[in-house]
């Protein structure tokens, strides 16, 4: 970062190169469509070309890409809010061509608070350290460390009604079986 904002062009295709697909699935998990994460990564790297003359580096610059793009998604998150209908909120879409487990995540996931998702979603789909999450949402470490726990808790806590019956459809599905074959071992 600190090559780019010296005017090294390479620099800054090396940051591109090794960040946009980082951003893209943050945006992409966040939000409706692909073409809208596609932009919104692309305006991460805008404001960053725009903000380099600015640029103190007091942290990583995953962190401060990071902040620019949680910047970003809270803007496109108001602007969703305020164009939607009154009444109807604007959810992530339940798609039906992943796998059950990922569905239940997905959905177990939108279950839980705001704060709790985000938190969770940055440590473990973004990789975020403790010291970066705390950095970016502005809260010490421990307090970090103490909502982790807290989220992981809650989305466990909506994981386990779907573990329990989709193991209780296994069982009666060999319990099923189990008939079957025992009826058509009489019927011989």
């Amino acid at each position: 970062m600190l090559e780019f904002q010296g005017g090294s062009h390479p620099a800054f295709e090396l940051l591109f190169a090794r960040y946009r697909g980082p951003l893209y699935g943050f945006f992409r998990r966040r939000l409706k469509g692909d073409q809208r994460a596609e932009d919104l990564t692309q305006e991460t790297f805008v404001a960053v070309i725009r903000a380099s003359a600015r640029y103190e580096p007091r942290a990583l610059v995953r962190t401060y890409l990071y902040s620019i793009a949680m910047n970003l998604l809270a803007a496109e998150r108001r602007k969703q809010f305020r164009d939607s209908p009154p009444g109807e909120l604007a959810r992530e879409p339940v798609t039906t061509e992943a796998p059950d487990a990922a569905l239940w995540i997905r959905q177990a996931l939108e279950k839980l608070d705001d704060s709790e998702r985000e938190i969770l979603m940055l440590r473990e789909y973004e990789q975020l350290s403790y010291a970066e999450i705390a950095e970016l949402m502005k809260l010490p470490v421990n307090t970090v460390r103490s909502r982790l726990f807290r989220s992981r808790m809650a989305l466990k806590g909506h994981l386990e009604p779907e573990r329990k019956r989709a193991e209780a459809a296994a069982t009666s599905g060999v319990a099923q079986s189990v008939k079957l074959t025992r009826a058509e071992g009489e019927a011989i």
